[in-house]
């Protein structure tokens, strides 16, 4: 067995989890604003407002389609490899792709090959954010002593917030460019500018250790992707249920109410960026302690607690945004994402203990990656679709609660299975298993 870490091995872990993590979310969500607000002129100009939408956030979603491809390589490399490896490459292949759309031409230059070019980008991008989260995720929980589990796992989930303000920060001071500047040459700017963010990152993560269970263990898996379907299936339709509402939950809350709140209700994309970054304050706030408390408190009860939270604030998300008073909008953007942090903080912690160390980078990956495309991906297409030119929000809505208790579902039967001992604790953790989660 490995050495207890030393504090300053968990400092370097966290930072290595926080900083490469808010890079490749950078990049990640840089697409989704543009996407929201630029791509849809830029690569599909004939199309009429609402069919550019869609086909931007078509673009959008082949990032999701992508990422459990990502999981399952990236996630095979790690449980065979190690953890460190995967971070490293992942880190490359989403800044070279990243990069390489901020200097893309568009429609009106090169014709079709542009929206295709895009399409390949970003698939591009969702195979590297598809092996990222595990390894960074896995870091943090894998090194972290047995009562701080769910805390070092959070920080991988920080990063995701800090990306996602980072990228509004960038887009808001690029937004207020005069339109014509914005659509000629403005938009390209966070794009490129993420090749600086690439190089923090790879310095960071060239610092730390590699986790020790690669070390510890003796036999690795020879196919994990095989040893999961065949023998934990169960855990990864359970886990992707588990984390269907906090992503649903995200991509509702800002890159379709970015697009709906410009359109339907009146207000400015400054407006709603703004609304976008102060969710991220929050949630680098909230996540932690949510995760702080799950630690003290239970892993599944937390989780729980938090999906019923956002079934319930689902509606008055919508209601306050349709105030059309932009404090309300973003009250409102601000108490959903507080119950979704309780969510989202904890499941590192949560989901990483329903796999064996040998496949548990496949394993998560998979939960998380078809969450992505279950929740995340598909969930603005779902959602314009629903509200069409005129509609109203009621639909978005009680598609967004449904989501939660769906995830509220799952982590009951995820309770079920711990109590009867159908999962073992992974952990190496000496408590019994209804403790453990």
């Amino acid at each position: 067995m490995s050495e207890p870490a030393t504090p300053t091995q968990l400092r370097r872990v966290a930072a290595a989890s926080l900083v490469g993590t808010m890079v490749e979310w950078y990049d990640f969500y840089i697409y989704g604003v543009a996407a929201a607000l630029v791509l849809g002129k830029q690569f599909f100009p004939g199309l009429d407002s609402t069919a550019q939408t869609l086909s931007a956030f078509a673009t959008f979603a082949v990032g999701f389609l992508a990422r459990p491809i990502g999981g399952v390589i990236f996630g095979h490399l790690g449980d065979r490899v190690g953890r460190k490896y995967v971070l490293v490459l992942t880190l490359l292949l989403m800044g070279g792709s990243t990069f390489a759309v901020g200097l893309l031409p568009n429609y009106a230059q090169i014709g079709i090959a542009a929206p295709i070019l895009l399409v390949f980008l970003r698939f591009v991008q969702g195979i590297a954010v598809g092996g990222e989260w595990g390894g960074a995720v896995l870091l943090g929980v894998e090194r972290a002593p047995r009562n701080r589990k769910a805390f070092y796992g959070s920080f991988a989930q920080v990063g995701s917030p800090l990306g996602l303000l980072l990228a509004s920060g960038v887009f808001a001071a690029v937004e207020a460019l005069p339109k014509e500047a914005l659509h000629g040459w403005g938009w390209r700017i966070p794009f490129l500018i993420s090749v600086v963010l690439i190089v923090i990152g790879q310095v960071i993560r060239s610092r730390v250790e590699e986790s020790p269970v690669v070390s510890d263990r003796r036999k690795p898996a020879r196919l994990p992707l095989g040893t999961v379907l065949g023998e934990h299936w169960l855990a990864v339709l359970l886990g992707t249920g588990a984390m269907i509402v906090t992503l649903t939950g995200f991509y509702i809350s800002t890159t379709f109410l970015t697009s709906y709140g410009t359109t339907h209700l009146g207000f400015n994309a400054g407006q709603l960026l703004t609304g976008t970054m102060l969710v991220a304050v929050v949630q680098i706030v909230a996540l932690p302690i949510a995760a702080i408390l799950a630690d003290r408190r239970g892993r599944l009860p937390v989780v729980t607690v938090g999906t019923l939270v956002s079934a319930v604030m689902a509606f008055p998300l919508f209601w306050l945004a349709d105030s059309g008073v932009v404090g309300l909008l973003w009250l409102g953007m601000i108490l959903f994402n507080i119950g979704r942090s309780l969510v989202y903080g904890p499941l590192p912690a949560l989901v990483s203990a329903m796999f064996p160390a040998n496949v548990r980078f496949t394993g998560i990956s998979l939960c998380y990656q078809l969450a992505g495309i279950l929740g995340g991906g598909i969930a603005p297409l779902v959602a314009v679709a629903l509200v069409g030119k005129g509609g109203g929000y009621l639909p978005v809505a009680a598609y967004l609660a449904a989501t939660g208790l769906l995830s509220a579902a799952c982590l009951v039967a995820i309770a079920r299975r711990v109590r009867s001992g159908a999962d073992a604790d992974h952990l190496a953790d000496p408590e019994t298993a209804e403790q453990r989660a």
